[in-house]
């Protein structure tokens, strides 16, 4: 286990932005794995692998990118000096990053399912306030230990090893009901 810790440090450190994408994706297709063989209860030969792929391209291509932008922002914005600096920033992520961004991570989930947009504004109606609230329920703590412990460099690998199983509970609601509508 050292020795992967060890190799993955050394390529984060070669390949920031690279790595940081690249986790994001594995770590969120791992998760949308998870949520259809654990949760779905598909067999193994029953797994969408598009769906797969198609989470992992959303970790990889949306989440990821996002997420960099937004931490690096927020260490601008806030930087790391005082006691208050961890909370403010958990305070700004939630009350506004994490609304806006289920929106959005709704809209494109929606968009890459190919589904016509006033069924990703039905879905977006029925599910975003439960995904909100259940948001709530992990996050806040999630992002305090993000903020005040984990260097900048690796808070998109710890939040997407924590999102493991945000991810996929986001799995099952992104996909819920998406092959009869």
């Amino acid at each position: 286990m050292t020795a992967l810790i060890k190799w993955y440090s050394r390529i984060l450190s070669i390949h920031p932005w690279k790595t940081q994408l690249c986790t994001t994706g594995f770590l969120m297709g791992s998760s949308d794995l998870i949520a259809q063989t654990a949760i779905e209860k598909c067999e193994l030969k029953g797994i969408e692998i598009s769906r797969v792929a198609r989470f992992a391209f959303l970790g990889a291509c949306f989440v990821g990118p996002v997420l960099r932008v937004w931490y690096n922002v927020l260490e601008k914005g806030i930087g790391t000096i005082g006691r208050t600096a961890g909370l403010k920033k958990m305070l700004i992520d939630q009350s506004i990053f994490s609304p806006c961004f289920i929106g959005c991570f709704l809209t494109v989930s929606g968009l890459l399912q190919l589904q016509p947009w006033h069924k990703i504004g039905e879905k977006i109606k029925k599910d975003y306030f439960v995904i909100l609230k259940t948001n709530y329920l992990l996050w806040p703590a999630a992002q305090l230990i993000t903020f005040y412990v984990i260097p900048l460099e690796l808070r998109i690998v710890f939040v997407s090893c924590v999102a493991l199983v945000w991810n996929t509970f986001l799995a099952c609601q992104a996909n819920k009901n998406m092959s009869t509508n």
